[in-house]
């Protein structure tokens, strides 16, 4: 896989500093940064297949195929025959040569229990391949070890990993009476299988459940209290420095809505480089509510937050352009790496705004460096706006 693939070679150079990278399935290390905008789509969905296939998920990296709560109880077994339907389809494609692999995003399947997985993973035979993993839903310790040791089982018989990601979003792990206690011991169960965990997920949308909750398009999920908590708690259990999971950002559900509150975008960022088509850009960008979106991923980032799960192919584009790593935050991280031989502890930026330390901002610059690899680096001229064209 490759991010941006879809740019020619012009636009490539005259975008990015530093392009990106192809990503391989083995490299947990990268791939568990590269997930970038996660779109759900159920599993009934008739044409998932034939969207990949027409190029209609123009740079989606990653997809899950829904047989959980996305679909009805009544829909099960159909949903599991469409799964092997649209997976046999993309293998077709794929050995005629209409598709290549690195037009088919990185599937999972999310199941509603370990017996379907393994259902799944039977009636796929040699195509389960084309799966990377299998998404758990109201993960818990208690249900988390059935999951994970039927994964590893399957893991035995295949040439290529078959990945977990585990969705925290049950009761246990809302309320507060238990929820310490719960997290650690998530935890626990996950580091006894670090290798077969890709990312862990947040279930924003069942957690508001509980509370009979639901965010307006003017909000992010950090404007919500009680979840801004529990997201607070998963971030410190799992990122922690001697825990280092990938925590993906909650899903955003709006595509179009009524406004209330002012728009969040600023002028700047889409008139500076791009003028009048910026401030086009900027005003198609809210018709479409997506300032609410990009407010969200914004503070995703900024809590430590990987990759964001998605619900219309529209949200693509601007989740996977916000995750390129600007000039300015890649110059910074050289530094402080360049910088961590002993002789200082204090760098300046070279961009004149701000102090480099070199102890607390190590593991920021190092994350920088591997999200440089997967999303690549903007020209100093260049942020996010430039790929929203």
């Amino acid at each position: 896989m490759r991010y941006f693939n879809y740019l020619t070679a012009e636009e490539e150079q005259e975008i990015f500093f530093l392009p990106p990278q192809s990503i391989t399935i083995d490299n947990q290390s990268l791939l568990e940064y590269a997930l970038g905008a996660t779109l759900y789509m159920p599993a009934t969905r008739k044409t998932a297949a034939q969207d990949v296939m027409d190029g209609k998920l123009r740079g989606l990296m990653s997809m899950v195929l829904c047989l959980e709560d996305a679909i009805g109880d009544n829909e099960v077994a159909w949903a599991e025959e469409l799964v092997g339907h649209d997976i046999g389809q993309l293998a077709l494609a794929l050995s005629q040569g209409v598709i290549s692999l690195a037009d088919i995003p990185l599937i999972f399947v999310r199941i509603r229990d370990v017996g379907q997985m393994r259902r799944i993973t039977e009636q796929l035979g040699e195509k389960v391949s084309l799966l990377t993993g299998f998404v758990f839903p109201k993960f818990t310790a208690d249900n988390g070890f059935v999951y994970f040791e039927a994964l590893a089982e399957i893991n035995k018989h295949q040439a290529k990993p078959i990945y977990g990601m585990p969705i925290l979003e049950s009761p246990e792990i809302m309320y507060i009476e238990n929820r310490h206690k719960k997290l650690l011991e998530v935890k626990n169960l996950l580091d006894s299988y670090r290798k077969l965990v890709l990312n862990v997920r947040i279930g924003a949308t069942d957690f508001c459940g509980l509370f009979g909750l639901r965010r307006s398009p003017d909000m992010t999920i950090y404007d919500i209290s009680i979840i801004r908590s529990c997201i607070d708690d998963i971030l410190n259990v799992f990122t922690r420095m001697d825990s280092s999971y990938v925590v993906s950002g909650p899903v955003w559900e709006f595509y179009s809505s009524e406004r209330v509150l002012k728009p969040l975008l600023r002028h700047g960022p889409f008139t500076d480089n791009l003028g009048q088509a910026g401030e086009r850009m900027r005003n198609a960008l809210l018709d479409r509510y997506m300032d609410g979106l990009i407010h969200e991923v914004v503070l995703d980032k900024a809590n430590g937050l990987t990759g964001k799960t998605i619900i219309h192919p529209s949200h693509i584009k601007p989740v996977q352009a916000l995750g390129v790593v600007t000039h300015e935050e890649y110059m910074d991280a050289c530094s402080i790496l360049t910088g961590s031989q002993g002789d200082v502890g204090v760098i300046p930026s070279i961009y004149a705004n701000k102090m480099n330390e070199i102890k607390p901002h190590m593991r920021w610059a190092q994350k920088i460096m591997i999200k440089s690899k997967i999303y690549g680096v903007f020209h100093e001229q260049h942020n996010f706006t430039s790929l929203l064209t």
